[in-house]
């Protein structure tokens, strides 16, 4: 009886001990979730853009996107999850209180000795325990395979932060770009209508044909027709960041074209490793890791499992004497249990698991191989991207020069004001081609960023003067 007790509440010891450290672990735990979600945003990178009202944007995001706030929430679930799934390796402990009333309908006879009928109260308080030995490890192996799932799942978040401030950024750029191709293309449509006033003008006096008129009206609706595909765009990406702000009412704001700045001096070739900070590259690392659990464990299931299961209570027929010394209820002891038949179920499993760690392994050879890819093809466009701006702004050199001789000419009267306003109109053109090609470089920086893995791209340099 004493051997029993002793048992029974060096379980409740354990279940309290592991209770109380799990308490103290909770808010350790949820300080370093902060942290890390901070460290997602990677506020450092965006300040190199020297746009304090995006940087603003991406901390508001961090605080008000739905997106973000979902891949949290299942963060929380998997590590209920893991949870859930620790707690099966702990002792459990219940109590099955039971009242009831005994009432045989006919005597009970026991060989030559009889009990005539009655009825009486039974009262029953016990503690129930029970725990499972984990002498194959099944158990725990079970919780790693959970803890690694948590680990996808983490990875999961921090690839939601990283394509999400990378799509509200591109976005915000390409804002900020079609600011300014609306106003140079209200110069145009400006420009094309005094145009065609004059052609026509023209016509009237007999100094061009009528298809002359025709042609400039018709680039003047033309060019109204971009005006307004342009204004669309804008509203929309204006809807869009609304969407990533969580506030459709949001007046936003932004930089002016003029102010931004392009990023100097970016490396343009990276090694292999620089794909092993990627979410999905960890994440398929992560998935190996927990099939291979799952296969240990479904190896063990082929093993017998022993549960050390005992009650210590009270049990007697008069509640007037329940907590009497004689009423004492307890037991204990072992329960083996094996399947000696399962219907190949088991061996199933088994091998299910086998071809899933298989699966596992060509998709983590699929990833290494795809992310490399992104990286370098988003380094090219970056590249091609910085050689393209600087052919615009050549040609914006040069048409400079046409121009400054073009209204030379009129002023000597070797061009007519026609021919300037023609001029002007191809200035415009060149400059629109310019802006597109400034903000396309910021766009490609913010795309190679992403490909990395959300690191700052300056840090490479640093590691490359490092390994010198």
């Amino acid at each position: 009886m004493k051997k029993t007790l002793t048992a029974l509440i060096t379980l409740f010891i354990v279940v309290l001990f592991f209770s109380s450290n799990i308490a103290v672990a909770k808010n350790k735990k949820e300080e370093q979730g902060k942290a890390q979600k901070i460290e997602y945003l990677n506020l450092s990178w965006w300040q190199r853009f020297n746009d304090p009202v995006l940087t603003g944007y991406i901390q508001e995001l961090y605080e008000k996107n739905y997106d973000l706030k979902i891949a949290a929430l299942k963060v929380k679930e998997g590590e209920k999850m893991v949870k859930i799934s620790f707690a099966n390796e702990l002792p459990q402990v219940s109590f099955d209180g039971n009242l009831g009333r005994i009432m045989p309908s006919s005597n009970q006879q026991f060989g030559n000795l009889i009990i005539p009928s009655f009825s009486q109260y039974q009262f029953q308080l016990p503690l129930t325990a029970s725990y499972e030995i984990d002498i194959w490890g099944e158990n725990r192996l079970k919780t790693k395979s959970i803890e690694k799932q948590l680990e996808m799942i983490k990875q999961d978040e921090r690839a939601s932060y990283i394509a999400l401030t990378s799509a509200f950024a591109a976005e915000y750029f390409n804002i900020i770009k079609t600011d300014k191709l609306i106003e140079i293309q209200e110069k145009l449509v400006s420009l094309q209508e005094e145009i065609a006033q004059k052609t026509e003008i023209k016509f009237k006096n007999g100094l061009c044909t009528e298809n002359e008129v025709l042609n400039e009206q018709k680039l003047l609706t033309s060019f109204k027709e971009e005006l307004n595909n342009l204004i669309k765009t804008r509203t929309v990406l204006e809807n869009q960041l609304k969407v990533y702000l969580a506030d459709s009412n949001k007046q936003l704001k932004r930089s002016d074209y003029d102010s931004i700045s392009l990023l100097e001096n970016i490396p343009d070739s990276y090694e292999t490793s620089v794909v092993e900070n990627r979410p999905d590259y960890l994440r398929a690392e992560d998935y190996i890791k927990k099939i291979g659990y799952d296969v240990r464990v479904a190896r063990r299931e082929f093993l017998p499992k022993f549960v050390i299961y005992g009650q210590l209570g009270f049990n007697a027929y008069q509640w007037s004497k329940m907590f009497n010394s004689y009423s004492q209820l307890a037991n204990a002891g072992i329960m083996p249990s094996f399947d000696l038949f399962s219907g190949g179920r088991k061996m199933a499993i088994l091998k299910l698991k086998k071809y899933q760690y298989e699966e596992a392994m060509q998709n983590y050879q699929k990833t290494i191989l795809t992310s490399i890819q992104e990286v370098n093809d988003n380094s090219v466009a970056l590249k091609t991207a910085e050689k393209n701006y600087k052919q615009s702004q050549d040609r914006v050199i040069l048409e400079s020069k046409k121009h400054h001789l073009m209204t030379q000419k009129n002023e000597i009267g070797a061009a007519s004001a026609l021919d300037v306003l023609y001029s002007d109109e191809q200035m415009l053109l060149v400059k629109r081609d310019e802006v597109s090609n400034k903000i396309n470089c910021l766009i490609s920086a913010i795309g190679l960023y992403k490909a990395v893995g959300g690191q700052d791209l300056y840090s490479f340099n640093n590691q490359a003067k490092e390994n010198i």
